[in-house]
């Protein structure tokens, strides 16, 4: 098969959530013998340099990079506030995009394209227009789910506002626009869930206008739904070698998304002074692109601010503990994968485990409130042998249920099913 990609941002490097769950289908679908083409957007947010990326890469993928400014813009946010505006989806609409994409579908033919996120659905026409390709949506998330979760734990009534209308704009937009897709490869089942459901809802309507006008049931085809986890590769992740500092805590992640930062605040501020008065030598390592300069200026006692590291895994492996303390946000949480891989113990909330089958206390550790955060860490640090046993349980779990090359499987299945 021959799949056309159309991500939101550079898969490569994958060194952040979104673009190691793109590179993941990109290199898996690569692995199993299929033709891959990437169209991808570079931006003032995550701004990579075709010249950058590894001759290699580029040959396999035939990697395409198209600048877009995805700045806010007073004028472009304040339209938002009127109907039939999604400020979010409109700052990824970009005449060079367009243009580079018409040059690519006149020029190549394709079984597939695949949106990663929703974020480039408008260009869905133009690729109706130009290709007779099946045409997948690959939610990494529930777009607005994110931007409801952080208006509803923002304490500023004003901001809670504006998010919150950010939201209910988004969902609109989200709602009306996934009937156009022939497929939807939900990363979650929770995920997976709405769609269903919001598809089974619009279907319903539709069957109800049309008996109400006496028409015959309209033979409209509606998108088929299968709920299409991140994957790994087992071999990448061999059995750790060598001590890790023990005990110690760590966060990894970026921190411009604003999930990441919230729950990394709330943790030091509700969780970490009990737990510093309880373990004075304990420190928490906080690793991640774009930490902000209020973050890294916080006088909190033995937290360590590593920033950006080179080789994530390479730094997960030296640490014991990755806490994951997200309180917003939707899909699956690809550092916690990672970590389980390499046997780590995780501490994270019940939204934070979301889409992934874990058992709290087995495989992993479930707290939503500072007094449980402080427990768990408690346990994990006084009890070295447990720490390992929940690591291994955990690095057993996601071998067995998130196999990159049974995923692949599963989505290359799927494929065949919406161009049946």
């Amino acid at each position: 098969m021959r799949i056309l990609l159309l991500c939101n941002k550079s898969p490569y490097p994958a060194s952040e959530g979104g673009p190691i769950a793109m590179n993941m289908i990109i290199e898996g679908l690569i692995h199993a013998g299929h033709t891959v083409k990437v169209l991808a957007i570079s931006s003032n947010k995550y701004q990579v340099d075709h010249s950058d990326i590894p001759e290699e890469y580029r040959q396999k993928t035939g990697i395409e990079l198209v600048y877009v400014d995805l700045s806010i813009k007073p004028l472009a946010a304040f339209r938002n506030l009127f109907p039939g505006h999604s400020y979010h989806v409109e700052r990824f609409i970009s005449p060079e995009f367009k243009n580079v994409l018409i040059r690519i579908l006149v020029q190549e033919n394709f079984d597939v394209v695949q949106f990663e996120m929703l974020y480039m659905s408008p260009y869905i026409e133009l690729v109706r227009k130009y290709s007779n390709a099946r045409i997948v949506l690959r939610a990494h998330n529930t777009e607005h789910l994110i931007w409801k979760r952080i208006a509803d734990t923002t304490r500023n009534p004003f901001r809670r506002f504006y998010l919150g209308h950010l939201a209910t704009r988004l969902k609109n937009y989200e709602l009306s626009v996934i009937l156009r897709f022939d497929g939807i490869a939900a990363i979650t089942e929770q995920d997976a869930a709405f769609f269903r459901d919001a598809i089974s809802r619009k279907s319903r309507g539709r069957q109800m206008k049309a008996r109400a006008a006496s028409l015959q049931h309209p033979a409209d085809r509606f998108p088929e739904v299968i709920a299409i986890p991140f994957g790994i590769e087992p071999g990448k992740f061999p059995e750790t070698t060598g001590e890790s500092e023990f005990p110690s805590l760590f966060s990894i992640g970026a921190m411009d998304w604003i999930p990441n930062l919230d729950g990394i605040r709330w943790f030091l501020d509700h969780a970490w002074p009990e737990i510093h008065k309880k373990f004075p030598s304990l420190h928490y390592y906080l690793a991640g692109r774009n930490i902000p300069d209020h973050l890294k200026e916080r006088p909190d006692p033995n937290v360590e601010i590593v920033g950006e590291v080179k080789n994530a895994a390479d730094f997960m492996r030296s640490k014991a503990i990755l806490l994951v303390p997200l309180f917003s946000g939707s899909g699956i949480r690809i550092k916690i994968i990672e970590g389980m891989a390499l046997g780590k113990t995780i501490i994270s909330t019940t939204l934070g485990a979301e889409g992934i089958h874990c058992t709290p206390g087995r495989d992993i550790f479930i707290a939503d409130t500072a007094e449980q955060f402080v427990r768990s860490v408690s346990a994990c640090v006084m009890d070295k042998s447990l720490c390992q046993a929940v690591g291994k349980e955990a690095r057993d779990l996601v071998f067995r249920e998130f196999n990159c090359e049974q995923i692949i499987s599963r989505l290359l299945a799927f494929y065949q099913q919406i161009g049946a």
